[in-house]
């Protein structure tokens, strides 16, 4: 019997059902696609295009022509609610589109509020299209004066802004001053070793790192620490950590401690069981899963083949965690700090490493001519 099926957003965890959309159609069900833009940025390599390493069109999937070529429905917008219980969603443009079954990878965003980004030049890392525009910018501005940068946030997007940025201006033949905000302590959460060679990558290159104090409030170009200290600003780039949408909440679906969409182990929404729900968006019923971008990609298989499974009515396929990540942060200057387990290495042989597997993973699945198309 034909079925709708409804895929919103384009992120990491739906490239391989996009890539497959086909397969839905030879099944006789409808698809439709509906996501904010019809270009979708891939957000591990967002640093390296800031600093210019890749070109835009290197890091990106065109989800409209994926879609059309495989038959599916294509839909630029963005959906504000989800009623569950009559299996439609409500999209920004007043349209109402019901469903068989769903799934959801709607990203997350970065939580600044709005009257703070109306005081200065604020740059969200994500979504990643505004380190592209912020790229732009600080390009036209290193010919007129000495800028100064300042990144909020000490995590992984924190420390790679961070990076690219010295690498952007370096290469632009300008001068600037960078510094990260870090809070308590630059990657708190990660290995002694990964925080040396870290740490003395960014100062090697001059990136003050200010660490024991946290951003309390954002000026006209400058940023209020909580120790009382005021750091000049001409643009700063926010990397305080994301969150899910509250698209959730305000459709009254279950939701976990972060706010995602809580799923079971077959990716399903809790309640629903045609909502299924991948990558930053959701929160992981058995178990807490960290905000990296390598659990969404091994979702990809999950919720394709759950997809497929869930429409004939066949048994799905639990998604289980691998119990370790490999982790890369480029650096900017061509090196990457590589973190495996409980080995710690780094380098140029580092970046190489996360170049190849970034590469191949874009390889993998830009079908639809990316790298033809200029920026």
């Amino acid at each position: 019997m034909k079925k709708h099926l409804v895929i919103v957003g384009a992120g990491h965890a739906h490239l391989t059902i996009l890539k497959n959309l086909q397969e839905f159609k030879n099944a006789d069900h409808d698809v439709t696609v509906v996501s904010s833009s019809s270009l979708h940025y891939y957000s591990g390599m967002g640093p390296g295009m800031l600093s210019g390493i890749y070109r835009p069109e290197e890091i990106r999937f065109n989800v409209e022509k994926m879609s059309q070529d495989r038959g599916a429905t294509f839909i630029e917008d963005k959906v504000i609610k989800i009623n569950a219980p009559d299996k439609t969603i409500d999209l920004q443009s007043g349209r109402t589109l019901s469903y068989d079954a769903i799934s959801i990878n709607t990203g997350s965003y970065v939580p600044v509020a709005a009257s703070d980004a109306a005081n200065g030049m604020i740059v969200k890392v994500k979504p990643i299209e505004n380190l592209l525009n912020a790229k732009r910018q600080i390009a036209a501005l290193l010919k007129e004066k000495e800028l100064k940068l300042a990144v909020v946030g000490g995590g992984p997007t924190g420390v790679e802004v961070a990076g690219n940025l010295d690498r952007l201006v370096d290469d632009e033949a300008g001068k600037c001053r960078i510094t990260l905000v870090a809070g308590s302590r630059l990657l708190q959460d990660f290995k002694a070793g990964v925080r040396r060679r870290v740490m003395r990558s960014l100062l090697r290159r001059k990136v003050e790192v200010i660490e024991d104090t946290r951003m309390s409030a954002i000026g006209d170009r400058f940023v209020t620490l909580t120790d009382g200290r005021k750091i000049e600003s001409d643009m700063i780039f926010m990397a305080v950590g994301v969150r899910p949408s509250p698209l959730f909440a305000d459709s009254g679906l279950t939701t976990g401690p972060d706010g995602g969409m809580l799923v079971n182990k077959y990716l399903q929404a809790v309640s629903y069981p045609e909502i299924f729900g991948g990558g930053d968006c959701i929160s992981f019923e058995p178990k807490p899963l960290a905000k990296v971008g390598v659990y969404a990609v091994r979702q990809n298989p999950i919720l394709l083949n759950n997809l497929q499974c869930f429409l004939k009515g066949a048994p799905l396929e639990p998604f289980i965690p691998q119990k370790a990540v490999l982790l890369a942060f480029n650096m900017g200057d061509g090196t990457a700090v590589v973190q495996w387990h409980s080995l710690v290495w780094g380098g140029r042989l580092g970046f190489a490493l996360k170049n190849y597997i970034d590469k191949t993973f874009m390889k993998n699945f830009q079908v639809s001519g990316e790298l033809t198309t200029g920026t």
